[in-house]
């Protein structure tokens, strides 16, 4: 069948793998963006993106976690999450309970942690939030296309990026 009488279908494995990868597609996003609603969003635009593609369907887990990984990062990147955030603490800050000061604080401290991720290497943040989000070592050095024995070393090298970002910006706040 030529490419042009199937560019408009749908991939026939596509509602399989959906109900498969979702839960993890937004685990992965809800990790970055600590959202559940923008997590939706974003694997909202990564399934729409998968229907496009011509990934094997044995291989679209690891595919999906990157590009819900690489696309909330892109989110936080992009400046576009800033009026959310700035509603969500204002909508926090305005509610009567006893707790207030430690829930902004909290979403402060959450809020330098992703802006701090995404400052990171592309590769170093995604393994981060990859094995954070409860991927095995293999499953994140195939995702990535890495060695299972360099994982750990850039996991941990993310972490001590991740920790040198926040010190630095914690200096010069």
């Amino acid at each position: 069948m030529p490419a042009a009488a199937t560019r408009g279908a749908v991939r026939p494995d596509l509602e399989q793998v959906f109900r498969r990868e979702y839960p993890r597609v937004v685990g992965v996003a809800a990790r970055v963006l600590g959202s559940r609603d923008e997590a939706e969003d974003v694997a909202q635009e990564v399934f729409l993106s998968f229907g496009r593609s011509s990934v094997p369907a044995a291989e679209a887990g690891g595919w999906l976690s990157v590009a819900a990984a690489h696309t909330a990062l892109n989110l936080i990147r992009s400046g576009r999450r800033r009026t959310s955030r700035e509603e969500t603490v204002a909508a926090t800050a305005d509610a009567v309970t006893p707790d207030v000061a430690d829930t902004v604080l909290t979403l402060e401290d959450r809020s330098r942690v992703r802006a701090a991720l995404a400052r990171l290497p592309r590769k170093q943040a995604t393994a981060l939030v990859l094995r954070h989000s409860g991927l095995s070592y293999a499953e994140v050095a195939t995702a990535l296309d890495l060695s299972p024995g360099s994982v750990g070393t850039t996991v941990r090298r993310a972490e001590s990026a991740l920790r040198e970002e926040l010190n630095r910006h914690a200096s010069h706040g």
